[in-house]
């Protein structure tokens, strides 16, 4: 199975490897984690058949169906939203003068995105931007008129530390990982503020539809029915369900608007 790198790698494979081993219990299979370097390459991945089921941002599997048949299976329910979406936002610096995203392009700041391929972190960050006047260019994503400079960190903890130490004005990060940055010290509270926030729906479990219903039937299954409080606080969800590609429809158009519904960049 893979998994995008939302947080850095090494962190996000050491998050993942109590599901492996529950999965692998559950399904009464080998079970082997793949983490990429970056986003694209776990629909590389999938594309070339070297993993069969995957954990992808809502954009990465818009991107994903692109190139390989994959079925979305279920996503987790967040445990801020207490539903299937979560929250993206745009981030500044406490002490800014910014009250809201127009302040900020009125500005002309420093803009810092996540993975591009990022659902939270990329695709919805720019459709609040694009809702409040920015200009961003579809073709060549670095530019965003009126915003000077334009920067792509790789993840939602390195944005957060690059509008925290002052290399970028704001960002778009998922808020639930800011809120986590912050239990764990890596973000001290208080010192990032929230200026705008779009519900997106979550992250999705999907599968190379190849394998077929049995597989998706078994793979759904081990997730719905999963009870362990400690797993489920390791992957902060209250539990999980089901998701179709209408689920992600809203997703796909955004992309498509906004020009991130490749991966080739």
């Amino acid at each position: 199975m893979g998994i995008i790198p939302n947080v850095a790698p090494d962190k996000q494979r050491l998050r993942y490897e109590p599901l492996k081993e529950y999965l692998a219990k559950e399904l009464d299979t080998k079970v082997e984690l793949f983490v990429a370097t970056d986003y694209a390459g776990v629909v590389t991945a999938l594309a070339a058949h070297k993993i069969d089921v995957a954990y992808l941002g809502g954009l990465t599997y818009v991107q994903a169906q692109e190139q390989v048949g994959v079925t979305p299976l279920v996503t987790e329910v967040d445990r801020e939203t207490g539903s299937k979406e979560y929250l993206s936002g745009i981030v500044v610096r406490d002490d800014a003068p910014y009250k809201n995203t127009k302040d900020l392009l009125e500005a002309k700041g420093k803009f810092a995105f996540g993975d591009v391929s990022s659902t939270s972190g990329s695709l919805y960050p720019r459709v609040m931007l694009d809702a409040a006047g920015a200009k961003c260019s579809t073709s060549t994503l670095a530019q965003c008129p009126p915003l000077s400079k334009i920067s792509f960190t790789g993840g939602h903890d390195a944005t957060a530390q690059a509008v925290a130490n002052g290399s970028a004005d704001a960002g778009g990060l998922e808020v639930r990982i800011l809120h986590r940055l912050e239990r764990e010290g890596s973000i001290p509270k208080g010192r990032l503020r929230i200026v705008e926030t779009e519900k997106v729906m979550g992250y999705p479990w999907v599968m190379r539809s190849e394998l077929g219903g049995k597989a998706a039937k078994s793979i759904s299954s081990a997730f719905t029915r999963m009870k362990d409080p400690q797993l489920l606080n390791l992957l902060q969800a209250k539990g999980y369900q089901r998701v179709t590609p209408a689920d992600y429809e809203a997703v796909k158009q955004h992309a498509k608007e906004l020009g991130l519904l490749t991966t080739d960049r």
